[in-house]
């Protein structure tokens, strides 16, 4: 899922390849989005964005004498699972491009594209940033620390800080990912109390007698989780390209990954949190972790991510959507019954005995030879024999 750098990224992008280009006419939207229409006509405009968290505003400038008159317009977006901005030509709009801005004739047209695969994503032609929202961790760091700090009798920081990160009242650009890599450079336990980790950064103020360099080196060597809110959400922008974005070329995805170190990668172990998302970690998952949850590795030999993740945060085709909900209505019996007896048959020293039908003769774990299928085995099992066989 798109957070706070990817955003940030996106918002570069639209600057940077909008830049000297004017635009014209009305924005089209798709006929299958459930989003508002757009009501913008002008002969010639310019298109600029700016990112705050995890929203990007898009204004619409009208250029001097262009008709009809206009005033500027802005939208606000959210991209959802999968939302991203792409320029191509307009005769080639991808799949998916819900929302078009094309560029005004002579030149050969081009259309600057909202693409949005799962649909899950929105904007809003009022414009304004959505209620509520905290300050943006990457652009607004002082503002950000003073709200998180002044607000920790806010009940959100009663819960496991791996869940308080995802609240964007304080939290504005934290996601999934994002988290996972900021505990675990500090070694918190995600499961940890959130105001037991944050009540400390109450009481951690630089001596007066540093001088502002000292103090930045402090605070660079030595980062507490708010700052790492703000330095890790702004090395993903450093890498440059799209981050964890939906068109992310394998190029740019290369350099993601190898920056990950503990989101997805093999070795860290996973939890679900109460809002059923997964979140990654190393050690110990703290005191308020779910009864009864179990902590997954990471298998070594995977280097992708987990096909957990991956339907939380990657984008799919429609195909694969289709076929991801035509199997969890009807999952196939081989696959159903060997999740149900996976639990046993892991770490069993003895083998269990083969499956009836299955290369009769052969002498069972027991060392018995199996019976003949027309009479009925009525025989006590012995403790060495397996109920799923």
């Amino acid at each position: 899922m798109p957070e706070g750098p990817e955003l940030h990224l996106a918002s570069h992008f639209v600057n940077e390849t909008c830049k000297g280009l004017v635009f014209g006419g009305c924005v089209e939207k798709s006929s299958v989005s459930r989003n508002p229409e757009v009501p913008f006509e002008s002969s010639a405009y310019h298109i600029s964005a700016l990112a705050r968290g995890k929203e990007l505003r898009l204004t619409l400038s009208p250029l001097p004498g262009s008709q009809p008159p206009q005033k500027p317009l802005s939208l606000v977006f959210r991209f959802g699972m999968s939302g991203s901005f792409q320029l191509v030509p307009a005769e080639a709009l991808p799949r998916h491009a819900h929302l078009r801005f094309y560029t005004a004739p002579p030149a050969p047209r081009l259309a600057l594209c909202f693409v949005d695969i799962r649909r899950f994503g929105h904007w809003d032609p009022g414009g304004e940033w959505q209620p509520g929202r905290g300050p943006c961790v990457l652009l607004e760091y002082e503002r950000f620390r003073e709200n998180v700090l002044r607000n920790l009798s806010d009940k959100a920081f009663d819960r496991p800080i791996c869940e308080a990160l995802l609240d964007q009242r304080f939290f504005n650009g934290i996601g999934n990912y994002l988290r996972a890599e900021i505990l675990y450079r500090l070694k918190i336990p995600p499961f940890e109390k959130a105001r037991t980790v944050l009540e400390a950064l109450q009481q951690c103020r630089p001596s007066p007698e540093l001088t502002l360099s000292q103090k930045i080196k402090a605070k660079l060597q030595n980062p507490d989780l708010l700052e790492l809110c703000h330095l890790v959400p702004k090395e993903v922008v450093q890498l440059g390209g799209k981050g964890y974005g939906p068109e992310r070329g394998e190029e740019d995805f290369a350099a993601f990954r190898a920056w990950l170190r503990c989101y997805g990668v093999p070795g860290m172990s996973s939890l679900r949190d109460r809002h059923g998302r997964t979140i990654w970690f190393q050690g110990d998952p703290g005191p308020l972790a779910p009864k009864g949850g179990r902590s997954q590795k990471k298998k070594s030999q995977e280097t992708q991510l987990g096909a957990e993740d991956r339907k939380e945060d990657l984008p799919l085709s429609s195909k694969s959507v289709s076929r991801m909900r035509r199997a969890r209505k009807h999952p196939p019996k081989r696959i159903a019954q060997q999740s149900e007896g996976a639990g046993l048959q892991q770490n069993q020293e003895t083998p269990t005995a083969p499956e009836k039908g299955k290369r009769r003769g052969r002498r069972a774990s027991t060392g018995h030879r199996r019976r003949p299928k027309t009479i009925p085995d009525t025989r006590p099992r012995e403790a060495g024999e397996s109920s799923a066989s």
